[in-house]
């Protein structure tokens, strides 16, 4: 299944929003000798990310490693609270954060047309990215992907009766039995609310509802309440933690579901006044550098779309499973709709 519809209704609407559809992205850049002196008398940089804290931690020190005496401070969040954040800040001319990295598309729509990014293409995006998967002027790109999942603990549930579908998850024996996340506060959740509403109906959400579900903030914290045993079954949730945990020994198992299964695309940006702009630079550039990539696939558990990444033995591959596209164009002005009629049925 390939990810180009989401992706290029993404890039076609940030241009649209800033009307730059004939303007061009800036050189590429490297991580050259002089970027990283600048970047290590700076010694510091900022990032604002809504990966597992875990995952973006482990990044952090591996940049570290890599560039002694440049340390990097991980200020991690659900993706809808970064954005509300970076909104405060900025509309009060704070300047805290050099990188943003969320998973909700639209926050990158909307920090372009604010005029909030900065412009800056590391080499490997401009060399291995398709068009499809970075902004035309070079404000940001897509950083890693993954899925909104469901899963099961298979010491409480027997595989054969694990559900195979949303549709299971309608069915009386889950009740109470079920967690999911909140699309309030979560960018991965607010992408797959809109691709099930979209591809199932409010009346899915409506009837889940009634299920006396557990509800969550974050998407990283469905597969850890399967992990604990406090919920057999998990309703959605991100796939990559799924993966941490069941590599790790954990009984959690991934469902493809036959209806499908929403993919999620992550993006990230140098900010325009970030405090430390070549440590910035710096950082964004190792971001999409082919070890960071590869080391976020085999740790992290995330989908990338470097060419030269390979998938860890025991995963689905993405081509495998039935995707669920969520289009940005529209989402952002359905936000406040989805929280709404999810409120409704869910409660906040």
């Amino acid at each position: 299944m390939s990810f180009k519809p989401v992706i290029a209704a993404m890039a076609i609407a940030a241009a649209l929003a800033a009307g730059a559809a004939h303007s061009q992205a800036p050189a590429p850049y490297d991580a050259t000798p002089q970027l990283v002196a600048a970047a290590t008398k700076e010694g510091k940089v900022v990032w604002y990310s809504a990966t597992d804290v875990a995952v973006a931690e482990k990044l952090a020190r591996s940049f570290e490693a890599k560039y002694p005496g440049i340390k990097v401070q991980v200020e991690r969040s659900g993706a809808e609270r970064l954005f509300q954040r970076i909104n405060q800040e900025y509309g009060s001319k704070i300047y805290t954060v050099d990188v943003i990295e969320t998973s909700d598309a639209v926050h990158f729509i909307h920090f372009k047309r604010q005029g909030w990014l900065q412009p800056a293409v590391p080499a490997d995006v401009a060399k291995f990215w398709p068009k499809e998967y970075k902004d035309p002027d070079g404000q940001y790109a897509a950083y890693r992907a993954h899925l909104s999942v469901i899963a099961y603990n298979t010491k409480l549930v027997p595989r054969e009766q694990a559900p195979k579908s949303h549709a299971d998850l309608l069915d009386a024996k889950w009740a109470g039995k079920m967690v999911k996340a909140h699309p309030g506060y979560s960018g991965t959740i607010m992408t797959g609310t809109q691709a099930l509403s979209q591809s199932l109906g409010w009346p899915y959400f409506e009837k889940l509802g009634k299920q006396k579900v557990m509800q969550v903030q974050s998407s990283t914290e469905p597969p850890k309440k399967l992990a604990q045993g406090e919920r057999p079954v998990m309703a959605d949730g991100n796939e990559y933690n799924v993966f941490l945990l069941k590599e790790s020994g954990v009984p959690i198992e991934p469902v493809y579901a036959t209806e499908g299964t929403p993919l999620v695309v992550g993006n990230a940006a140098i900010l325009k006044n970030a405090p430390n702009p070549n440590a910035a630079r710096l950082f964004y550039h190792y971001m999409f550098s082919r070890d960071a990539q590869q080391a976020n696939s085999d740790v992290g558990g995330l989908r990338s779309f470097h060419p030269e990444v390979k998938e860890k033995a025991g995963r689905t591959p993405l081509k495998q499973i039935k995707i669920l596209n969520s289009d940005p164009v529209a989402l952002e002005g359905q936000v406040e709709t989805i929280k709404k009629k999810y409120e409704e049925y869910f409660g906040t």
